[in-house]
């Protein structure tokens, strides 16, 4: 019964941080592929940065410059060029010069984001970036000492998980799997990261259609994400641009949708 609360823990922790990351900075703040209520928003600008330990304005504007220079040297996190290992290393970095840059407002960074209106957090600006953390792993800790360690493990992965998804993501989605569309970088389509991180390992779909709040293509590839946008939209959190969707195999070309793909693919 314990390991079964431990895995709930795990599950809805993971929930929280993967639907901040995955809808709301992403699909939501990023790329506008849904279009998030002003509840939907204010969280993300306000509670986002809390719950996850990563500044809204800083991820969207690192994972902007990702798209544009895409699997080139001035890729933030490119397997290509810092190797699969290295892109954990690589994404950190890139992370903390784009804060840098935001709080100083240099250029391309601001230029980047100039549609967002909100500023970074003040926990970046005030150089307290690691409290979220340490609130995260006190409560961890609270939980071991009450002889609860496995229970305070699972909070803590769950909640904390960002950094091997996006190793994942930014490694094996640039490296490893198949592609159903010509693109000018290497994305891939990696399906068992796609199943454990929402949808995010579709790269090659994504990058081919970023403006999709779908990342699956083809009938077997699954995108929870996807399905956790039509749930947050029935719950009137967001809604979803339907316009924009990734058009399915059988369905007639939209020259509209594909003249948009390919304009933000050479932006």
């Amino acid at each position: 019964m314990y390991v079964l609360a431990c895995l709930a823990v795990f599950f809805v922790a993971y929930l929280v941080n993967i639907t901040t990351i995955t809808v709301l900075y992403h699909r939501g703040l990023a790329h506008e592929a849904v279009t998030l209520s002003p509840a939907a928003r204010r969280f993300a600008i306000v509670m986002g940065n809390w719950v996850t330990g990563l500044d809204p304005k800083g991820w969207v504007c690192m994972h902007r410059l990702h798209h544009v220079h895409s699997d080139t040297k001035r890729d933030p996190h490119s397997p290509q060029h810092a190797g699969i290992f290295g892109v954990l290393l690589s994404q950190l970095r890139s992370y903390n010069r784009v804060l840098v840059g935001l709080a100083r407002r240099h250029e391309p960074y601001v230029s980047t984001v100039k549609d967002l209106e909100f500023d970074i957090s003040w926990l970046n600006k005030k150089r307290v970036w690691f409290l979220p953390y340490l609130i995260h792993l006190a409560i961890a800790v609270v939980l071991f000492a009450f002889g609860y360690g496995l229970l305070g493990a699972a909070y803590f992965i769950g909640i904390m998980g960002h950094p091997v998804e996006g190793w994942l993501v930014n490694s094996l989605g640039h490296a490893i799997g198949g592609r159903n569309f010509e693109t000018p970088d290497n994305s891939r389509n990696n399906h068992l990261v796609a199943w454990f991180i929402f949808g995010e390992g579709y790269q090659n779909n994504h990058h081919r259609y970023p403006s999709s709040a779908k990342f699956s293509y083809r009938s077997w590839e699954i995108d929870p994400g996807y399905a956790l946008c039509r749930a947050m939209q029935s719950l009137g959190l967001l809604t979803i641009n339907a316009s924009q969707l990734i058009p399915s195999p059988t369905e007639p070309p939209r020259a509209a949708l594909d003249a948009v793909a390919a304009s933000e693919l050479h932006s």
